[in-house]
């Protein structure tokens, strides 16, 4: 019996060590052909998803008219004096410029209060929308409006003769209706525009300009004629004058600020 269990012993040896050996000739053939050995399943985290990007507002889709630039201004501006006859300025980057070079950063008559409601890079579409805000609910006795270069060039998309000066027409409508005399002004000559060059805009102001002068005549209207005035030989802004053929420097608005206040007085005449 013992010799009989010796040798059962002896097989079961043979056979694990067969079994060992398989096993450790198949890893090695699949280490040799390439094929991975089994492995234990892994096990795999879950992807964080990146947070979404906060969208950048913008303000040509949120606040086209830019009703923001002004807002907090005009709520903290007080009731004009019964005395002191309130002029507003509406227009674009020219406007805008009074502040820096006359009126009404420093103006030539004390005895009016100047409002300066000039943004940059506007159009007369986007003035009409603000007008309320920023000139009829001002109560002015009168409104300075001076505009229109933006639209030859294009800033809001091309836009005909005839829309920019139906545009001049709303806004001096709605001045109208509430009691606000109105000053129109030429649109200063340009050749060229550098930020929007081969628009050849010369022409496109002369036009413009007879239409505002005569509108303002049939209307009732102070038309200010400050091409005239600053014009060269051809229909553009001089250099002494400017330094982009666009915007006027300082000798630009000494010759503008005397016109503008002799149109100021006659509107304030009638």
């Amino acid at each position: 019996m013992q010799s009989v269990s010796r040798m059962v012993g002896i097989g079961l040896g043979f056979a694990v060590g067969a079994v060992f050996f398989a096993l450790g000739s198949y890893d090695a053939a699949a280490q040799a052909s390439g094929t991975p050995a089994a492995q234990a399943p892994e096990v795999k985290t879950p992807a964080v998803a990146a947070p979404a990007p906060v969208p950048v507002p913008d303000p040509m889709r949120t606040d086209w008219p830019n009703l923001k630039r002004f807002h907090k201004d005009d709520e903290a501006l007080p009731a004009p004096a019964a005395d002191k006859p309130r002029i507003v300025f509406m227009g674009d980057s020219i406007t805008e410029g009074w502040k820096r070079h006359g009126v009404p950063a420093e103006p030539a008559d004390p005895a009016k209060d100047y409002v300066n409601r000039g943004i940059s890079g506007q159009t007369t579409p986007q003035m009409v929308l603000r007008f309320r805000q920023d000139v009829i609910d001002l109560k002015p006795s009168v409104v300075v409006i001076f505009a229109g270069t933006n639209d030859i060039a294009g800033n809001t998309g091309d836009m005909t003769a005839e829309q920019t000066e139906e545009n001049l027409e709303s806004m001096a409508e709605l001045a109208h209706v509430h009691g606000i005399k109105v000053v129109l002004c030429s649109i200063l000559p340009a050749y060229d525009f550098p930020w929007k060059p081969g628009r050849e805009p010369a022409p496109k102001v002369v036009a413009i300009n007879s239409w505002i002068k005569d509108y303002a005549a049939a209307n009732g209207h102070v038309y200010v004629d400050f091409y005239s005035a600053t014009a060269d030989a051809r229909g553009g802004l001089p250099e002494k004058l400017s330094k982009d053929g666009v915007h006027p420097n300082p000798a630009g608005y000494a010759i503008m600020l005397p016109l503008v206040e002799a149109g100021i007085a006659q509107a304030l005449g009638k």
